[in-house]
């Protein structure tokens, strides 16, 4: 059990949470939300001990053990993989190291004692079956055995989060404390997540995620960071939506009728005020206005959601793209080998497969920034392309301002069009002055939407273009794609992203990589496609 007793947290002039009182039970699954910068990260570091309060105080039970999942991605880059998931269980681990030197120096029998006590700890943790069990991990999360002993420094970083995660869960804590577990985790890795979250973790977990299908996987609660306070909803995110939306709607409507009463009584002291006869009435009506406009709470969210439209200049013709031979290869590694497909116009193709497979080599492909070593990529008559590209936060140059970056684009445009495209994506005012370089990876991914926007691209290719949005930026992303007219070919690890936008299917680490015609929740069900019928089992 943890508990938060009149918890504040201040950042100079702004509150993230004014004393917040809250329970999280044994055995429930609390996911943190709120927009970008309300504090939920925030929240977590502080329940570790990662940060001080400003006021309160976290409880959380002695013999409780506490897993954090750590963000330092190049702490354990000469260790070999599977000790780093091995020091996730710091007992274990020590003891495992003094056992083995122990045992290179002379038997004494003061050494023979601590050998029995070191074994006796290794008993108590399950050391027998440990490596067994961190091997187990680090293959759920997609890290095949054959690197298990490889050092971490030989992961691209995307996996070294992946190792992280793994000593994470394998250190037998009670209460796990998840910020952004599924970035940099591909569709299988993420299912095999949820699984092990809900099926096998029996303790507290707090996780902080963008990603609506995970949190909709595993919540049992949800706690909403907004409005200066931490709320507590039961059930999964979309539950939390329709309560919270429902609330609020509720809320609305009666402060409209308080306003609408007071107006009324405003009116009557107004007429009758003067009146010697009816003086002792306007003043009961003026107290009653005092405690109506009391009973008004004038609560500012901290959610706010861009406005995302995407319109083209000019639609591009029926045969939009045709893929012939495709190979690409970079040393002895192939990555895509003899890729076939064709794109109509409107369709609305998911990439998806695990990491490393070729995702963005093949977006790259498209675009032009890679070569091909064999094939031909041929883009149809009068195709327009717009390119998200998944590193988008290099890709914008230093030494503008969010405006004069965007203006580039179109110098043409009128500046009241190009300020209304930036207030939209929420560079609103000053927003629109801040230099490039001072972005966050959020204010990155949505001045490049604001490009799109503002060129009307007929073809957009959109690599993992939900890394670094809340949910509220991604949902605005998601329903601006589906209405849009134009092509769409798209990678992402957002399952629910995925699942609502795609019309077509390809999957690279399908033995054909052929075209699946259908959503990906088809392409999952379909009969007589192995990998497919895996990635069900799987999920």
């Amino acid at each position: 059990m943890i508990t938060l007793e009149k918890l504040t947290k201040r950042y100079g002039p702004k509150i993230l949470f004014e004393n917040v009182t809250m329970r999280f039970d044994p055995g429930k699954r609390y996911v943190l939300v709120g927009a970008n910068g309300a504090g939920k990260s925030t929240l977590l570091k502080v329940i570790s001990g990662e940060e001080e309060s400003d006021q309160g105080s976290v409880e959380i039970p002695k013999q409780l053990r506490v897993g954090v999942l750590k963000q330092d991605h190049f702490a354990y880059e000469s260790c070999r993989i599977i000790d780093t998931v091995l020091m996730g269980n710091r007992a274990l681990w020590d003891a495992m190291q003094e056992r083995d030197r122990l045992y290179e120096v002379e038997m004494t029998d003061e050494v023979g004692m601590r050998l029995a006590e070191l074994e006796g700890t290794i008993g108590e943790e399950d050391g027998y079956t440990a490596e067994s069990r961190a091997a187990e991990i680090l293959e759920g999360l997609g890290i095949a055995t054959a690197r298990h002993t490889s050092a971490v420094s030989t992961l691209a970083g995307g996996y070294k989060l992946r190792v992280l995660i793994a000593q994470t869960l394998f250190g037998g804590a009670d209460v796990l404390l998840l910020d952004e577990p599924t970035n940099h985790l591909d569709l299988d890795s993420i299912r095999w997540l949820e699984s092990y979250l809900t099926d096998t973790f029996r303790g507290t977990l707090l996780v902080v995620s963008h990603d609506r299908h995970f949190m909709n996987a595993i919540a049992t609660h949800v706690a909403d960071v907004d409005y200066q306070t931490v709320t507590l909803y039961t059930g999964d995110y979309d539950d939390f939506i329709e309560q919270k939306t429902t609330g609020k709607r509720q809320s609305e409507a009666d402060a409209a009728q308080k306003k609408k009463k007071i107006a009324e009584l405003k009116d009557f002291v107004a007429r009758f005020g003067a009146s010697a006869s009816r003086s002792s009435q306007a003043q009961s009506r003026v107290k009653e206005i005092e405690k109506l406009e009391a009973g008004i709470q004038v609560r500012r969210s901290s959610v706010v959601r861009p406005y995302i439209k995407f319109e083209i200049e000019k639609p591009s013709g029926r045969d939009v793209l045709r893929v012939e031979g495709l190979s690409k290869s970079f040393g002895d590694r192939r990555v895509i080998q003899k890729l076939d497909f064709n794109l109509n116009r409107g369709d609305k193709l998911a990439v998806i497969g695990p990491s490393g497979i070729g995702k963005s080599t093949l977006l790259k492909l498209l675009v032009g920034e890679y070569t091909p070593d064999a094939g031909a990529v041929t883009w149809g008559h009068d195709t327009n392309v717009g390119y998200f590209a998944q590193d988008h936060h290099e890709a914008i140059e230093a030494g503008y301002t969010a405006y004069d970056w965007l203006y580039r684009f179109d110098p043409s445009a009128p500046k009241e069009h190009v300020r209304s495209v930036l207030g939209k994506l929420l560079f609103s005012g000053e927003a629109g002055l801040k230099k490039t370089e001072n972005l966050s990876g959020g204010e990155a991914a949505r001045l490049f939407l604001a490009k799109l926007i503002l060129v009307k691209n007929n073809i957009v290719v959109l690599d993992e273009p939900t890394n670094h949005l809340d949910v509220e930026s991604i949902d605005a992303l998601l329903q601006a794609l589906v209405e849009y007219k134009g092509t769409v070919v798209v990678t992402s690890h957002d399952r629910h992203f995925v699942g609502k936008l795609g019309t077509r299917v390809l999957d690279l680490s399908s033995k054909d990589q052929r075209v699946f015609n259908g959503t990906y929740d088809e392409y999952l069900e379909g009969p007589g496609n192995p990998d497919a019928l895996k990635n069900a089992r799987a999920s």
